[in-house]
């Protein structure tokens, strides 16, 4: 990632806006390139695969391809089922930024991550019409935190609506367990599979309301890979497996405390009372002494949600925090525009900052969710928020983990105050 320093935030903001550019026809030859650099992770994951009802898809049929997203891996799946078929790639634009060139021949189509984007349909659309095409897209649009599906948006029945393409889903089982999103990008051994399958066709698109087409992909779009875990008898007996667990599971079940769970080797330790939780190989929980308060992660999570929705409700939750901004107003580079505070409200976020040029609010009705990440591009835990014009990637200062805490508050703030806004 490219972090240009010295730069004020005023100067950021007069920067020039760049003209969109429409989506470049994938490279056959970068594509190829792909699908050789691949093969190392592939065979070392002795990667297998299964094809279900693909005969109902021409080979030269441009279709919609919806994929989970799991860890780093994702893409050399996906050539890997794909190739040597044509396809573009929804992808989020700070994937850009240093390698513009590279992705946009590699059939990229930049988007900002919960932010909505009315330009990425007529992006999508101009690739089918233009270069017959297909669209790959992670409609979760972020890693899971917890093994389990992330929201989908609800535009996205719409989307398929309009676009009028047979429908493809391609379902991974052990890339998150090989490669979690909380573990610093220590890979496991870990063997990993997918399954392609046909999933709708034009004519079923047309009979089906977008409230179906939604039923049916948050439907398809249910996992859990701690579960998968357990019940394939896969073990990981790694000496890391449990290290950053804190950043899911930070609050503690014994004593409440949070930020204070620190995960180190094989285990889970809050200092504050200073309960040990053990990971076990199968990736369960046990306490060392005394109750188990949770032993499947998955069910941990979401009591953490659960708590932080009772916050919500009683009008105690807050985040409030000094946080190292970096901006984005275009894929050259992110800039770091100095230092500032976040606050996180009923009222939704506001971010203040750079010597008191910027005053930045976002309402919770913004996006059903919000992107943050561990270890972003190797630089620390981020909270990223801002509009069309302008991503802020904050990084919070001072210890405790509040990344997950903070989109799982985002994601309940918008799911109560909409619901507020409706029965009205």
């Amino acid at each position: 990632m490219k972090v240009k320093t010295g730069v004020s935030y005023s100067e950021v903001l007069s920067k020039p806006l760049k003209k969109a550019k429409k989506p470049t026809r994938p490279s056959f030859l970068l594509g190829t390139l792909i699908r050789v650099v691949s093969l190392p992770d592939l065979l070392a994951t002795k990667f297998k695969y299964k094809k279900i009802g693909m005969e109902k898809l021409d080979k030269k049929e441009p279709c919609f391809i919806l994929m989970n997203h799991s860890s780093f891996i994702d893409l050399k799946i996906a050539n890997r089922l794909l190739y040597p078929r044509k396809y573009n790639i929804v992808t989020t634009s700070d994937g850009f930024i240093g390698k513009n060139w590279l992705m946009r021949n590699i059939g990229c189509i930049p988007t900002k991550k919960f932010v909505s984007d009315i330009s990425l349909l007529k992006d999508m659309m101009y690739a089918v019409k233009r270069y017959n095409s297909s669209i790959l897209m992670y409609p979760e649009a972020s890693y899971s935190f917890d093994g389990t599906a992330t929201p989908l948006p609800e535009s996205l029945g719409r989307c398929i609506k309009m676009m009028e393409l047979p429908v493809i889903m391609i379902k991974t089982e052990g890339a998150f367990t090989r490669d979690p999103l909380y573990n610093n990008l220590q890979l496991r051994r870990v063997d990993v599979s997918a399954t392609m399958e046909y999933l709708l066709s034009p004519e079923d698109i047309k009979g089906m309301k977008t409230s179906e087409i939604n039923s049916l992909l948050k439907d398809r779009f249910t996992f859990d890979n701690f579960l998968w875990q357990k019940e394939s008898g896969i073990e990981i007996d790694e000496s890391f497996r449990a290290d950053s667990l804190n950043r899911v599971l930070y609050k503690c079940p014994n004593c409440l405390c949070e930020g204070e769970t620190v995960g180190k080797g094989t285990t889970l330790t809050c200092n504050a009372c200073g309960k040990v939780y053990e990971m076990l190989t199968d990736g369960s929980m046990k306490a060392k002494e005394g109750e188990t308060e949770f032993s499947h992660i998955p069910d941990w999570y979401k009591w953490e949600r659960e708590c932080v929705k009772k916050e919500i409700e009683d009008g105690t939750y807050k985040l409030d925090i000094d946080v190292k901004i970096c901006a984005m107003v275009d894929t050259d580079c992110i800039y770091d525009v100095g230092d500032g505070h976040l606050t996180h409200s009923r009222e939704g976020f506001h971010l203040t900052g750079c010597d008191g040029e910027l005053d930045y609010i976002q309402k919770p009705l913004a996006s059903y969710s919000l992107y943050a990440d561990y270890f972003w591009y190797k630089l620390g835990d981020i909270i990223c928020i801002g509009n069309n014009d302008i991503l802020y990637y904050c990084f919070p200062k001072g210890e405790g983990d509040i990344v997950a805490k903070t989109r799982l508050a985002a994601e309940e703030l918008y799911k109560i105050v909409r619901s507020e806004k409706r029965s009205k």
